[in-house]
This record gives structure tokens, sequence and C-alpha cells, in this order.
């Protein structure tokens, strides 16, 4: 256990407390220790309490999943009270019950905040966005995977204050359309991964905006999106050199026809060609696969 290292220091020797909090304690040899642990440290007296605490209110980077698969409510607040320096937010381990009442708070005081997981926490209102936009100008990545409380004007307000974003994960927020992504896009030209992944609602009008405005774009997810078809692929290859992978598995109406001008350059894509394709059907059938030069 990590008290144990720590009390083992004689008085004779000095106490681990004896060093100095901020400069030592916290920076140097807290931030080497898992969260968890951390927190049963508390335990040991009312001096590691303060230690602990003081920990928290400085730490840059929170992740519920390192307490364990969940988190109580009463526990998260208590955590994150003091603290208005997180760089990074990670929540997804509090799906069940994270709301607007318990986030907000957090991201009204950390203004530094360039990270924000929030996946599949459905209990949030477009609310938390618009707080998220006002309060982190800073930010780069945010994932909003199967929030579908994620609407076209709250996804404005992201792309007018969060114009460095990076990576936006919108995995089945399925409430926006081709408009709201055009105008994302539009303002967030920096832009190098980006997930619409299981939304009917996109098409090819967003895809040839993304590939007009985002010349950084390195990976793509347009999994499941139905109106998605070649002509916006084919823009997609025109315009974004970086590309280096694409998904668009379940998209009915994109061919090889636009698919082999990326496979050529090397662009990941989650669909086998044609030929290869066959080939596993044939041998999942029969049982075996003539042997075919694919190189031809």
């Amino acid at each position: 256990a990590p008290w144990r290292l720590m009390m083992s220091l004689t008085p004779s020797r000095g106490c681990l407390l004896d060093l100095p909090w901020e400069d030592i304690l916290v920076p140097h040899i807290l931030c080497h220790l898992p969260l968890q642990q951390l927190l049963s440290l508390q335990r040991v007296s009312k001096s590691f309490q303060s230690l602990i605490q003081l920990y928290l209110a400085n730490m840059r980077c929170f992740d519920s999943s390192q307490i364990g698969p969940a988190i109580p409510r009463a526990a998260f607040v208590n955590l994150l009270k003091d603290n208005e320096v997180l760089q990074q937010l990670a929540l997804q381990n509090c799906s069940d019950w994270l709301t607007d009442r318990e986030l907000l708070p957090v991201i009204g005081q950390n203004h530094h905040l360039h990270q924000i997981q929030l996946k599949g926490c459905a209990q949030l209102s477009r609310h938390a966005l618009v707080a998220i936009s006002l309060s982190c100008p800073n930010l780069r990545r945010l994932s909003l995977a199967h929030c579908e409380w994620v609407d076209s004007l709250s996804l404005r307000s992201l792309a007018d204050h969060c114009k460095a974003l990076e990576a936006v994960d919108l995995t089945a927020c399925r409430q926006l359309k081709d408009e709201a992504i055009c105008y994302l896009v539009q303002k967030c030209s920096k832009l190098k991964s980006l997930s619409l992944a299981v939304n009917a609602n996109v098409g090819d009008v967003a895809v040839e905006e993304i590939a007009k405005c985002c010349p950084e774009l390195e990976h793509l997810d347009l999994t499941g999106c139905l109106r998605v078809k070649n002509d916006s692929i084919r823009v997609l290859a025109e315009y974004c050199p970086k590309l280096r992978s694409l998904k668009v598995k379940h998209c009915h109406n994109v061919a090889e026809s636009s698919l082999s001008i990326l496979r050529s350059r090397g662009v990941e894509l989650d669909v086998e060609p044609p030929l290869q394709r066959a080939l596993v059907l044939l041998q999942d059938v029969v049982g075996f696969a003539p042997f075919i030069n694919l190189q031809i």
C-alpha cells in the first residue's frame, strides 16, 4: 500500500510530511500514485487528509475510471469542489447519474480544460455544452458520443467559442443535421479527427464541407451515415491529403469506385475491396476459398 511507503521514514530520519507539500509532494510524488490509493491515504491521519485535499485541488487530470467502475455522486462533487486548474476531464464512468447540477460547477471554475470526455452521459442537457463552450476556450478534444441531447444551437455555441478544437466525437448525436456540422467545420478548421457515426441525418453536404474546411483532417468516422454517397467521398479524397483513416461501414451508397482513390493512397478503410469480401463470403459458405492472386 502507498501509505506504508510514505510512513516508512522513521522520526529520527524525518517524516515525509515535513517535505514541502506544494513544491515537492503534490507535483513530484503524489502525481505518480493511483487516484484510488490516494483517496485511501486520507484515512491515515488528519495531516494526510489535508495533503490529499491539497492534491485534489491542484491535479490537472481527473479520470473517473481510475476510482472504480462507478463513482458515487457525492464523492465526485467533493473531489472536485476546490479544483480550478483541471486540464483533462473524463467522466464516462459517471454516465448513470451525471446531470448539469454536478457538471456545471466543475466546468464553470475550470477555464484551462483542453480535453473533456462525456461519452454516454445521457442525463446532461444542451446547457452543459453551452457551459463548456463559454468556459473552455482552449478546448482541443471533446467526446460527446451517445449524447443525444446535443442539438444544433449548442453545437453552434461550441463552434463559436472553441475554434482550436482538433478532435470531436459526435457519434449517435442524432439531432444534428448537415447544417450544424457545416457550421462546426467552418469555424473549427483545425479538426484532425471527427466522428459522425450512427447518424442517418448526415449526408453529402456535410462531408463535402468537412473536406473543404478541414485540410488537416486525419480521421473521419461515417459509420452508418446512410445518406453519404460516392460524390462526397471523392471530394474528401481531393481536399484532405492528410487523411489516414476513414470508416464507412454500413454506408450502403458508398462504393469501391470512390474508395479506391483513398485505398491507393494507403488510407485505412474499414471495408474490404469487393473481391476480397467475396472471397471471405465464399470461405464462410463452402469452408475454403480458391487461390487467387490478389496482386493482379
